[in-house]
């Protein structure tokens, strides 16, 4: 396969998996989050989409170094960013599809574990690929605060 289909790819899968988030995250955004009591730390709702659609792109550079290198640890490296991708992907679901922020934080909690191992495996593949990951692992502690808060005040 070509490099720049790689590219292609790699910049693709992330933002599919934050737009399946989207669809679900848009129907209770205006109704049932509005409900919920937030932190005074709660950012508007406008941040939230160019944040996740640069962390989306940083993801899929990231993937895209990883991918086209020839280090041994290549294969595994993939395999967790799948898993990572996968339960970023869950999250908007259990969080604002089925309205539970304690199911949201069942699945972010394992997402940051995700995130810092990748970061953890990125490294001697690919440094910028690790780096590339840390906004990310920054963002999703952010949220995971944001979550657990948004739990308990409610």
């Amino acid at each position: 396969m070509k490099n720049w289909v790689k590219l292609v790819i790699s910049l693709i899968l992330p933002q599919i998996a934050g737009g399946l988030g989207a669809l679900v995250t848009i129907s209770s955004v205006g109704s049932w989050y509005q409900t919920l009591e937030k932190p005074p730390f709660n950012p508007p709702s406008w941040v939230f989409g160019p944040a996740w659609t640069t962390l989306y792109v940083l993801m899929g550079i990231s993937l895209y170094l990883i991918w086209t290198s020839n280090h041994p640890l290549k294969r595994t490296a993939l395999k967790l960013f799948g898993i990572q991708l996968f339960l970023n992907a869950l999250w908007s679901p259990a969080f604002f599809g089925l309205e539970s922020p304690i199911l949201g934080l069942i699945v972010i909690i394992p997402l940051w574990g995700a995130i810092l191992v990748c970061i953890k495996i990125f490294y001697p593949i690919h440094k910028w690929a690790s780096f590339l990951l840390i906004p990310y692992i920054l963002w999703v502690s952010f949220a995971t605060v944001l979550n657990a808060s948004i739990w308990y005040l409610n």
